[in-house]
């Protein structure tokens, strides 16, 4: 192995030297506590550590690196406190997730370090969204994110090159490219030679390296770092290298052929680099001993601080309270009293301008949002108001936008992310329930991100623009998620899930877009976010629904002479009125539960469970439910008009009565 000192002082290699003796001396150190049973798991970065010493090294401390579960050297080179980044590993409180994950699934924002998930691709288009707002703030800064050649095979890869490319993204790809993904080889992964093949398709600059060389490594990344600082631009790096160990400790290495095993360890980063340096006279056996002495002793203070902190003591309060970020809303009624008739479709327009005019720091992208105005025509003329920076037309990618939304709010923004049609999201679910929903639980990092999601049926779309998908994320602890039924609401509501600093899915029915119009506050106000409403107040039997159930609920009620029902539009799905719920059955004592979604596993079921849970001694009959039937949306208009639950609705309703 070549090392060219050009340009670096004795003192910097020293540091360098020292910075790669870290992690290899934490590893192995983590290897005898793991025969010990004091952790339960351990990804080794043994033979990589050049990759992450040198990329650390190569940064400036304030510009965002996302890192994976072999690059421990980025921690140790952020000075990441050994106590905390031990009690990490042992599950304790004063680890970075308070026990709740393990190992590297973490982040610090004090540090600029955003850690992985274990579907290991998604990390990239934070990296994406982390270098936006750094344009955005017109700040030269790099991002540098990590992956692997297995990720590679994600999706999630290929999104966020693509992003970054026609955005001119200043983000430093780095590939580890250490042959294997697991135990499969790369063969078996992908076609192409090297990873630096790929650049000129994306049309993005592609470097290889030698992942084990450090100073080629660090010199490198420096180079490009000062680069796409002053023309911002993405790049790939390739870091060919190797890991010595299994992919974690239980898989072993006999996967790979011995005469494979030896030739790499002949290229050791951490042996070779100290070689180098003794043949140059830098380095000694007494500063070696020095350096290791000092690196053991700050190794072993932090394990003895960490192993002297209890497990923690479990607290159903604080575990739910810390599934968002800490926020008390504050109703925002508008400033003057006029009122203007607005469609559906023209109160979430304006509730999205007049947001973008409150929050200078609010960015929403989407597909032909920009220009064309979206495909619903929300944003039109929003490209003249604020800038085709704050209203970004995206790529066809999902997943990728949405990442990109949760590391702009990473880096001080707030984004909204438009789905086309709500159907659309599930080629952004990870993004969502893994990312959004868990990233506040997991190290308190929240995400200031709304996805407006136009959803259902009812307008001849098929199975593949008319879904309901609501249930979906509704079983996902970490979400908020609105649905209005009214022009007021959909403007109040929106504005309010802007405003909150934490997740939320924003369902807008589009058969309502143009065929319900109501007068509405042109100013800008909120609506309260978790307190239902009543669209119709009676005596004799409760309804609740949600969206254009409250629409159907009302006309079922008009056929029906002489009974008058509590028709209650949730609005808010997650957190649902529980209270105002249990008040009508209580008053009522019959119920039934509405929604447009197919019946079985819907948010109607939960909600029937509830009732006969907490309201049973109040009912004199059996909670109802009706719903679409369980298939797919159809087409043609006499199969969805029977797929809708409409029809069916008024022969419940008239039997709950009679029951």
């Amino acid at each position: 192995m070549r090392f060219n000192k050009s340009g670096y002082s004795n003192q910097e290699l020293l540091h360098l030297y020292e910075q790669i003796l870290r992690p290899r001396m934490i590893e192995e150190k983590m290897l005898i506590l793991l025969r010990q049973g004091k952790i339960s798991k351990w990804f080794s970065g043994i033979g990589q550590e050049a990759v992450s010493v040198g990329a650390v090294n190569a940064i400036a401390q304030d510009e965002f690196i996302l890192p994976m579960h072999r690059n421990l050297g980025v921690f140790t080179g952020r000075n990441v406190p050994y106590q905390r980044l031990f009690a990490q590993f042992q599950g304790k409180m004063s680890g970075f997730t308070k026990g709740r994950d393990r190992s590297f699934h973490f982040g610090t924002r004090a540090h600029h370090i955003v850690g992985m998930i274990s579907h290991l691709g998604p990390q990239m288009a934070l990296a994406d969204g982390i270098a936006f707002a750094n344009k955005l703030k017109a700040e030269n800064k790099a991002t540098l994110v990590f992956t692997g050649d297995g990720a590679s095979s994600e999706g999630d890869f290929h999104e966020a090159l693509n992003v970054a490319a026609v955005w001119d993204l200043p983000v430093i790809f780095v590939i580890e490219n250490n042959g294997y993904g697991l135990s499969t080889p790369s063969e078996e992964q992908f076609r192409f030679k090297h990873f630096i093949d790929k650049g000129p398709a994306y049309g993005i600059k592609a470097v290889q390296v030698d992942g084990n060389n450090l100073l080629q490594v660090h010199k490198t990344i420096k180079s490009l770092a000062e680069e796409i600082r002053k023309d911002p631009k993405p790049v790939i790096l390739e870091a060919l290298t190797f890991r010595m160990r299994g992919h974690e400790e239980a898989s072993g290495t006999k996967y790979v052929p011995k005469e494979l095993m030896d030739s790499w360890a002949k290229k050791d980063p951490v042996e070779n680099f100290e070689k180098y340096l003794i043949k140059q006279g830098i380095l000694t056996d007494d500063v070696i001993s020095s350096i290791r002495l000092k690196i053991k002793e700050d190794i072993e203070t932090g394990l003895d601080l960490a192993y002297a902190e209890d497990l923690p003591e479990a607290s159903t309060e604080t575990e739910v309270t810390d599934l968002f970020y800490p926020f008390e809303q504050k109703i925002h009624l508008p400033i003057e009293s006029k009122k203007t008739e607005r469609r559906f479709v023209d109160a979430i327009s304006d509730g999205l301008r007049q947001s973008m005019e409150k929050y200078d720091n609010l960015v929403i992208m989407g597909q032909d949002i920009a220009d064309y105005g979206g495909v619903f025509k929300i944003t039109e003329g929003f490209t003249d108001l604020f800038g085709k920076d704050r209203v970004r037309n995206t790529p066809l990618c999902e997943s990728a936008i949405i990442g990109t939304g949760l590391g702009l709010c990473i880096n001080g923004y707030k984004a909204v992310v438009e789905m086309q049609f709500a159907d659309f999201v599930t080629c952004g679910f990870n993004q969502i329930v893994n990312n959004l929903a868990k990233i506040h639980y997991r190290w308190g990092q929240n995400a200031d991100v709304v996805v407006r999601m136009p959803t259902g049926a009812g307008v001849g779309a098929g199975p593949f623009h008319s879904q309901s998908n609501e249930a979906w994320f509704f079983h996902t602890p970490g979400l908020k998620i609105v649905y209005p039924s009214n022009a007021e609401d959909a403007k109040g509501l929106l504005n309010a899930a802007i405003e909150d600093p934490n997740p939320y899915l924003f369902f807008e029915h589009k058969a309502l877009y143009r065929s319900h119009s109501q007068e509405i506050p042109t100013d800008y106000y909120t609506s309260e976010v978790g307190k239902a409403s009543m669209a119709s107040v009676g005596n004799d039997l409760t309804i609740v629904t949600y969206g254009m159930g409250v629409h159907w609920a009302i006309e079922a009620m008009k056929e029906i002479e002489g009974v008058s029902a509590d028709i209650i539009d949730l609005r808010t799905l997650l957190p649902w009125d529980k209270e105002a719920v249990a008040a009508s059955v209580k008053k009522t004592n019959k119920v039934l539960v509405l929604h447009e979604d197919t019946l079985i596993g819907g948010i109607g079921a939960e909600i029937a469970a509830w009732i006969s849970e907490h309201c049973f001694e109040y009912l004199d009959a059996p909670v109802k439910r009706e719903a679409s039937l369980d298939t797919p949306v159809p087409f043609s208009q006499p199969l969805e008009a029977n797929f809708l639950p409409q029809k069916r609705l008024l022969d419940k309703l008239k039997h709950l009565i009679s029951y």
